[in-house]
């Protein structure tokens, strides 16, 4: 059983960025895909960018060009460096890991969850 604990939500301006941590309680195999999802008021959870242990990533059109996603092996810790932030990027940052060696874009596919980082843009 994996736990994911996020950090590194806050409240910037638009242009600003930000740099999400998702600190994993064991070692990311090549075999899990990792990712960030975000999830504004009212709205559905949506994929932000997706990490394959292999090395290969994903990302939603709204965030790609804007957006990397990395980890830190040794430290077992993913990242989400966001830069240009926009009003819209607003929403809860939850990390997220499965396994099984597929990256999929929906959240229900993904069995461990963080409790999720607050962003808001003004």
């Amino acid at each position: 059983h994996v736990q994911l604990v996020e950090s590194g939500g806050g409240s910037v301006q638009a242009g600003g960025s930000l740099r999400l941590s998702c600190a994993a309680s064991a070692h990311i195999s090549g075999s899990v895909c990792m990712g960030w999802f975000r999830q504004a008021p009212g709205k559905e959870r949506e994929g932000v960018a997706l990490l394959h242990g292999f090395g290969s990533t994903w990302y939603a059109d709204p965030v790609s060009g804007r957006s990397t996603i990395s980890q830190d092996n040794a430290e077992n810790t993913l990242y989400l460096q966001m830069n240009s932030l926009k009003p819209e990027d607003t929403g809860i940052y939850y990390c997220a890991a499965r396994s099984g060696g597929v990256c999929y874009t929906s959240y229900y596919e993904y069995n461990y969850w963080g409790q999720g980082t607050q962003v808001t843009v003004s």
